[in-house]
């Protein structure tokens, strides 16, 4: 058995994930880098809830809920982890600012690689001090860079090579992203299923808060600096969907940690549905808050004579 799952882990699971970060490339340009420099308020809220605060929460929640080491550095992987293109189809969906979720996707992606080996080392001096880390050492921080920036790039320089195949491309591989996630999580629970079953309730409970904080977060932190609504719907899942494939592949083959990878696949189970109900309810509220400014319409028209 090991034998077969070596090479499924080390060469496997990064070429999925590879696929998953070339299909993301495919979305980006340039130009969504230097965007931000026109809306820089949104971004930079967005950005520090992402890359400050997110991982206090998460580091938290573990706390609260007692999470076992292994799982606590889950956590704080998958808060350290950038949101992907699922962001920015629930942007879409529920009339946030798509071209933030793109720049903001695109950032978020490059500082990961410097973000996501931090937070997880230092997850792992708190949680399992002593104990082998990421991040830190050069050759862990190369892989973190192959699996991230490398698929990232060749996506960009296909669409400004071949922009028509690109375009071509990009329905095929949004499908075979979203299988190879259904792939990976159904993998790490798989081998994980004893740990999972001691600890599924303190996962389950931990997923859901953590993603309804995160979208909460995302949201509520740029509307009280007055961010646009637009924006602020943006950031929301920007800083609320997170690449679970990556935190997934990061914790079984550059860790080697197959039970790290737990929280990031129950999260990828519950993130979407969960999702789709904060952007009902933010799409409620922006009906709620434009009702009084159309209703008052009549009532002017009426007063004339």
């Amino acid at each position: 058995m090991e034998g077969l799952a070596s090479p499924l882990i080390t060469t496997g699971l990064p070429a999925a994930l590879g696929i998953i970060m070339f299909g993301l490339g495919l979305d980006l340009t340039p130009a969504d880098f230097t965007r931000v420099a026109r809306q820089p308020r949104a971004a930079l809220v967005a950005l520090a809830c992402q890359v400050l605060i997110l991982p206090l929460v998460a580091f938290a929640l573990a706390l609260l809920f007692d999470l076992p080491p292994a799982m606590a550095v889950g956590l704080m992987l998958l808060a350290a982890s950038p949101g992907g293109t699922a962001a920015n189809l629930y942007s879409h969906l529920f009339r946030g600012d798509v071209a933030l979720n793109v720049s903001l996707t695109a950032i978020n992606s490059v500082l990961a690689v410097i973000t996501l080996p931090l937070v997880v080392n230092l997850a792992i001096a708190v949680f399992e001090p002593g104990d082998a880390r990421v991040g830190l050492r050069l050759d862990k921080t190369v892989e973190v860079f192959l699996v991230v920036l490398v698929p990232v790039a060749l996506g960009m320089l296909t669409r400004r090579l071949k922009p028509r195949f690109a375009r071509a491309m990009d329905k095929p591989v949004r499908i075979a992203s979203s299988l190879f996630l259904a792939v990976l999580v159904i993998g790490a629970v798989a081998s994980n299923l004893a740990e999972l079953r001691d600890e599924i309730l303190a996962l389950a409970g931990v997923t859901v808060v953590f993603c309804l904080a995160s979208l909460t977060l995302g949201f509520v932190v740029p509307r009280l600096l007055r961010v646009p609504r637009d924006q602020a719907i943006a950031s929301a899942f920007e800083v609320g969907l997170h690449n679970a494939a990556l935190a997934i592949v990061i914790a079984q083959s550059v860790l080697q940690r197959p039970e790290v990878s737990l929280p990031a696949a129950v999260y990828g189970v519950a993130a979407f549905p969960l999702a789709a109900l904060f952007g009902l309810v933010v799409t409620r509220g922006a009906v709620r808050e434009a009702q009084p400014s159309t209703s008052s319409a009549p009532n002017s028209s009426s007063s004339r004579p």
